[in-house]
């Protein structure tokens, strides 16, 4: 079986999973775009009543994490953050991640998504385009985001 056929699983984060995703952090690039990452973020997201942080992966390996909030101003669910595992990057990871969250049961009554991009995360700005998602609106003074959306 191949790579891009071979099924992932999704599940959500346990605490088993932060050593090796906080590995991750070291990572320049992730580490400046969603660290640092410690000890509270994990007992933040343990304890959590109303965000979703989603584990992926292939076989034994950790891929992805997905964090998930939900935004009641827009009836709408957010992305709080999106990682890949850096030295899988660019492989389509990202993309596989994404489809294989939504394909999950507890994703098909989510109908709205958002994002919040950095300005100065030109790598997130080109995933979130390549998927298909809408550029609502632009960065400002007072909010350095770009503001996605995406619909089913």
């Amino acid at each position: 079986m191949n790579r891009e056929s071979s099924p992932l699983w999704v599940r959500r984060f346990e605490a088993q999973d932060f050593p090796v995703y906080r590995q991750w952090y070291t990572d320049p690039l992730l580490d400046q775009h969603l660290g640092p990452m410690d000890d509270g973020w994990l007992a933040h997201v343990m304890a959590d009543p109303v965000g979703e942080q989603w584990a992926i992966g292939e076989a034994q390996a950790l891929v992805a994490v997905i964090g998930l909030v939900p935004e009641p101003e827009h009836g709408a669910w957010l992305i709080s953050d999106f990682a890949v595992d850096p030295s899988q990057r660019g492989q389509g990871w990202g993309r596989r991640a994404w489809q294989a969250l939504l394909a999950q049961p507890a994703m098909h009554t989510r109908r709205h998504w958002r994002a919040y991009v950095a300005e100065d995360n030109p790598g997130a700005q080109a995933f979130f385009d390549a998927l298909g998602w809408q550029r609502l609106a632009a960065p400002s003074a007072e909010d350095p985001f770009w503001t996605y959306t995406w619909r089913r």
